[in-house]
């Protein structure tokens, strides 16, 4: 796990982010009940430990910036990305997972337990049927379809709260044609190629 934990906080330093050793440690933590869980519940393709720091620790703290308030709603979140991370690092921030899938929630819950994340409630259902006080911020990495994205969760999202929405390629053209309010943020993941943009549209 050295190599694994030197890939993490070299990524973490090139990209300009504080996080405290001992969160560094609780997401090493987490990287291992994922890639232990995934040999059975199969929570992701990527089977490279090494792998899973870009692809989905880096990946998924590529996005700390631009988060802000006190609660915030991650949807599809599959084996807790980016959701459990920003548990991990921002104690402060009430975080809520959602899945459809049974075993992705099971695991995000042993997760929970493990790591002692106090923040972070897991709830296996369909956003759309989901019931809640409103989120200031509700993220994704799960839909293509940023229209889809604010139908689906309009009803969970503060009047001044923001969706962000976590894409490759840059959506402006997407998202001018929806009218909304919103802008267009590059990311940058150390170790990766591929372009990442963070859309983060107003809900106003």
């Amino acid at each position: 796990m050295r190599d694994v934990a030197e890939k993490l906080a070299i990524g973490i330093a090139e990209m300009g982010l504080q996080v405290a050793p001992e969160k560094q440690q609780g997401l090493l933590d987490y990287l291992a009940l994922l890639a232990k869980w995934n040999n059975v519940y199969n929570l992701t393709a990527v089977r490279n430990p090494l792998e899973m720091v870009t692809l989905h620790l880096l990946d998924s703290l590529s996005v700390l910036p631009y988060v802000e308030g006190e609660s915030l709603l991650d949807v599809g979140s599959g084996g807790g990305l980016p959701g459990v991370v920003l548990a991990i690092c921002l104690p402060g921030l009430q975080v809520t997972t959602i899945d459809a899938v049974q075993k992705k929630a099971i695991f995000m819950r042993q997760v929970k337990g493990e790591l002692g994340l106090d923040n972070l409630q897991v709830v296996n259902a369909r956003v759309e049927s989901y019931e809640a006080e409103p989120f200031d911020m509700i993220i994704s990495r799960a839909f293509s379809d940023l229209d889809l994205f604010m139908a689906l969760t309009q009803h969970l999202l503060a009047e001044d709260g923001h969706w962000l929405a976590m894409k490759g390629v840059s959506p402006q053209q997407a998202l001018e044609a929806l009218k909304v309010k919103s802008k267009v943020c590059p990311l940058s993941v150390a170790g990766l190629v591929a372009e990442r943009h963070l859309a983060i549209i107003e809900n106003v």
